[in-house]
């Protein structure tokens, strides 16, 4: 029956093709009432209509930044003991780690050496007080004593103040590494007894935890430079990941960068999603649906487009021939494909009124 169909077409082709009638440079075929409807060929007229809605694009899903801490040694010693794994609950100030440091203990010793100073310090004091109270001391020696305790407890201020921000407890000299914010321990990369740079010691330190929260994330999207006139803080998004092909993430759009990327010329804008049940990763790739204004203009069927090597076609009705057959041409065309929904806007290659098929197109495209 096929080949009996594709037969009865050729020759239809041929017969046209001998009457001397007008043929397009890209050729056409004829086919009868009954040919169209064995084909199941359908068609759809070329018409304004309301197109948009939604611009579609790539992106991916990072931490909130205000969510997530990377932790990182700030003293120069040994892993004595891991307190923390991935997947643990942590509050704000959980211990993470454990670190014998020489840095820690210098900073002790630095408060021990101070308290002595000031000690000195206040004697001296003292003793020019009682020397200048009988006459027998100078005002400057008195003067010079005030001005040395001073220094000397600035000095105890400011040993006691380091010490107590790499130890809580300065009876020991083991540095505790802990927890900046309230969250879950995301990834570990240090082992007991591997040896860690201080980023007081002006190293460079590798990063030891992340800790951070998953119930909110970002997602961020880039969109072209000929679309970001129409992307709006506030409009609403939808993410789908290709972990989750049947859900749909909610957010609104809460950032757009004010420069576009060199490279890509895209513009990066950023939504909030709740995450309270862990569904979405940080780095995870997401196609991102982005809301914008609806508008009027020139559009066909999103399956009318049949993409022929790096051309974009459809298959244009084009009137009857003489005998009552319906008469085809392949049209190439430039279309919107940026505007996603099931008409796509029509740049050029064709008119308002045209036909063009919307079932069927592939066949008759070979046919051609």
């Amino acid at each position: 029956m096929k080949h009996a169909l594709l037969l009865s077409l050729a020759l239809a082709c041929g017969q046209q093709a001998k009457s001397g009638g007008e043929k397009p440079a890209q050729g056409w075929a004829t086919l009868s009432a009954q040919q169209l409807e064995s084909m199941h060929v359908a068609v759809a007229p070329v018409e304004e209509r309301e197109v948009g809605g939604e611009l579609q694009t790539s992106g991916r899903i990072a931490f909130d930044d205000l969510r997530v801490a990377h932790v990182f040694s700030p003293v120069t010693g040994r892993i004595s003991s891991i307190r923390a794994q991935p997947g643990d609950k942590v509050q704000k100030g959980a211990p993470l780690a454990g670190l014998l440091s020489p840095d820690l203990g210098s900073a002790l010793a630095d408060v021990r050496k101070a308290e002595a100073d000031v000690i000195a310090a206040d004697h001296e004091l003292q003793r020019q007080t009682e020397l200048v109270a009988v006459h027998a001391g100078a005002q400057r020696d008195l003067e010079q004593a005030e001005d040395t305790q001073r220094k000397a407890r600035a000095e105890l201020d400011r040993a006691r103040q380091r010490t107590h921000m790499l130890s809580r407890d300065p009876g020991t000299q083991e540095f505790i590494l802990r927890s900046p914010i309230k969250g879950e321990v995301i990834a570990r990369n240090v082992n007991p007894g591997a040896e860690v740079q201080g980023q007081y010691s002006g190293g460079t330190s590798p990063e030891l935890f992340t800790v951070g929260s998953l119930d909110q994330v970002w997602a961020f999207a880039d969109v072209f430079e000929i679309d970001l006139p129409q992307v709006k803080e506030g409009a609403r998004v939808s993410v789908s990941v290709v972990a989750y092909p049947d859900r749909k993430f909610e957010g609104r759009i809460d950032w757009i960068a004010g420069a576009l990327d060199p490279a890509t010329r895209t513009a990066k804008v950023r939504a909030t999603l709740d995450n309270r049940d862990h569904a979405l990763r940080p780095e995870m790739y997401a196609t991102v649906a982005i809301a914008v204004p609806r508008a009027r203009a020139l559009a066909i069927p999103r399956e009318a487009v049949l993409r022929l090597g790096d051309q974009l076609v459809v298959i244009a009705q084009v009137g009857r021939d003489e005998s009552g057959m319906t008469r085809f041409a392949r049209r190439v065309v430039k279309v919107d494909e940026s505007v996603t929904g099931d008409f796509v806007p029509v740049i050029s290659g064709l008119q308002a009124g045209d036909t063009v098929v919307v079932r069927g197109g592939l066949l008759l495209s070979g046919m051609i």
